[in-house]
């Protein structure tokens, strides 16, 4: 079975309930999906076996929280090249943060990522949850699911 680790980081709680819902989606098209909180990351063992990666977080003063940032750069020495991935996150204001994740894991680990970053305001308003499970949907196809 295909594997995905959905990696995210939050203030409020409201990305890591989008990091659920993209992990439904793809558990919906029947891949593994783990979730965990970017806290709980502490070395590149961690995030070894997967066969796609979604990374997200929260947007705070126009820019991604500080344990996204010091992740990406243990995620950039775990060989991520040519793997699944997407990024996501919830804003109130701005919402920059999923676009910085996206183009680091496009740009510099060379990911075969997904259409673009998942950015939203709330997994709640205007289609939200249908949009976050069709994102880990759209992901689990880059793994021929």
């Amino acid at each position: 079975m295909s594997k995905a680790l959905i990696v995210y980081a939050t203030r409020t709680g409201e990305t890591k309930q989008i990091a659920e819902l993209i992990g439904e989606g793809l558990r919906f098209a029947g891949a593994e999906a783990s979730v965990v909180n970017v806290n709980e990351i502490k070395n590149e063992a961690a995030i070894d076996g997967y066969d796609s990666y979604v990374f997200g977080s929260a947007t705070y003063h126009g820019d991604m929280m500080q344990g996204m940032k010091t992740f990406l750069f243990l995620a950039e020495k775990a060989g991520l090249s040519g793997k699944a991935g997407g990024a996501f996150g919830a804003f109130g204001w701005s919402g920059e943060a999923p676009d910085r994740i996206f183009d680091t894991m496009k740009n510099i680990f060379k990911m075969d990522m997904a259409g673009g970053s998942l950015r939203l305001k709330s997994s709640s308003l205007g289609g939200g949850i249908k949009m976050a499970q069709d994102y880990g949907r759209e992901i689990a196809k880059k793994i021929g699911l």
